[in-house]
């Protein structure tokens, strides 16, 4: 049961606009400014520490993991912002792998209440919004706890994202896809310029490989700036050394060494993802940061990233994964194929209300024999009917249900032994279902 004063600093958290789970969303309600009076009137905590900052269509959050567990591998007292969460609402903000306690998320509640209050009174550049507090708890919690550095996921997109108030030691930005098209535009041109946003005069960005169109569009925008490129697949390459046991092994050949290490993510964006974090390690090494190669390997041999190619059963294959756009879907289809035995496959897919559903079942159809349509709790998530109807279009019957934790029972039932079943279509359909796993008992 959760206790009052906790959930009433939730209540607090949530008392404003949410755009992770409630809509329309419109640009023009994004400003800075009022986020920067926020932080002002609390004593400016976002550059008390070093910080790292990551954006991108995928893999920002792996990315983000990765480096962070690296630099508390290394002896940094390390924070980790991201979003969003997949169970509860501490998972956004952690410190060397724990995360936030209850008691002292109600503590920052109390002491950025009083400056929330006051901007909002004002309101002269618009009204904070949840995910604005919560960016505003994540700096002042890692202030408080004096951490080294802090690595800050961006939320969406980045030029106008709430943690593009930070003054970063290096940036980041992982690969590019459609996305969020309401709010940052319906070209990768658009998209990218968006993203790059987090790019500041001088300053040094690492990019994982891109399509033509944006990475141009970061080409552009670093040499405007006067920024330091460094670009995986040029300056920064990988080999891939194989698969066991559900990890990765990889040669990164960095610009300062090589390294050979494991990690227990699958996905071959995955080798890229820890690509670019090897080259946000490796700028901060020239910064004079003591980060020996035995720690990096050690760091990405322990990190965690729920929710991407993850196994939550053997007999059969359940696997979970946050895909949600059609580039995406494009990749977990192939990574199956690549890491995985099995003979039948079943879909369970669940999709937020504003992604390309005709786009992703297209890629999905062929790749699956059985599909289940199912949504999630969030208030966000799309009704079933549509996903069957696309279906329907590639002659497959696909059977709903409104609840993730009837749609996993109903796939068991469904699968053999050897058959695979895979849950994904959004973050919030995976977590429902390694939640329902947990209460069946299954294991990886």
């Amino acid at each position: 049961m959760i206790d009052s004063s906790f959930q009433q600093a939730l209540d607090f958290i949530y008392s404003f606009i949410d755009y992770e789970r409630q809509g329309p969303r419109v640009r023009q309600t994004w400003d800075l400014r009022r986020v920067e009076d926020l932080l002002s009137r609390l004593g400016n905590p976002h550059l008390k520490s070093k910080t790292v900052h990551i954006a991108g269509s995928k893999g920002k959050g792996s990315t983000a993991a990765m480096t962070s567990s690296v630099l508390t591998a290394a002896g940094y007292k390390t924070g980790l912002f991201t979003s969003p969460h997949l169970h509860f609402y501490n998972e956004r903000i952690r410190i060397d792998g724990s995360y936030i306690s209850n008691e002292e998320i109600v503590d920052m509640v109390a002491r950025v209440k009083p400056a929330v209050e006051a901007v909002n009174k004002e309101a002269k550049y618009g009204k904070l919004t949840t995910f604005e507090v919560t960016a505003a708890i994540g700096f002042s919690y890692f202030a408080d706890k004096n951490v080294d550095f802090q690595v800050i996921e961006v939320g969406l997109g980045g030029r106008l994202d709430a943690t593009n108030i930070v003054n970063p030691e290096v940036c980041a930005i992982t690969s590019i896809s459609y996305e969020h098209m309401d709010l940052l535009g319906n070209t990768l041109t658009a998209i990218a310029t968006e993203k790059a946003g987090i790019i500041k005069p001088g300053c040094t960005v690492v990019i994982s490989p891109q399509v033509d169109e944006a990475g141009r569009v970061f080409e552009e925008i670093a040499r405007q700036r006067q920024a330091r490129l460094i670009r995986v697949g040029d300056d920064i390459t990988h080999k891939d050394l194989g698969f066991k046991n559900f990890k990765q092994t990889l040669q990164v050949k960095g610009r300062l060494g090589e390294y050979r290490f494991t990690i227990p993510l699958l996905g071959q964006y995955q080798l890229d993802n820890a690509s670019v974090a090897v080259g946000v390690l490796e700028v901060l090494m020239e910064k004079g940061y003591r980060i020996p190669v035995q720690k990096l390997v050690e760091g990405m041999a322990n990190v965690s990233w729920e929710a991407r190619l993850q196994v939550i059963n053997h007999r059969p294959l359940v696997i979970v994964d946050g895909a949600h756009n059609g580039d995406s879907v494009r990749k977990l289809k192939e990574a199956l194929k690549h890491y995985f035995k099995y003979d039948k496959a079943v879909l369970i897919l669940g999709l937020s209300s504003d992604k390309d559903v005709e786009g992703i079942v297209s890629e999905l159809a062929p790749a699956f024999d059985k599909v289940i349509a199912t949504r999630s709790i969030h208030p966000r998530a799309m009704v079933t009917e549509p996903i069957v109807v696309e279906f329907r279009k590639h002659n497959i019957e696909a059977r709903q249900t409104d609840d993730i934790s009837i749609a996993l029972p109903m796939a068991l039932k469904m699968a053999g032994e050897k058959d695979l079943i895979c849950v994904t279509g959004s973050l919030f359909v995976a977590s429902g279902a390694i939640e329902q796993a947990m209460v069946l008992g299954l294991k990886p």
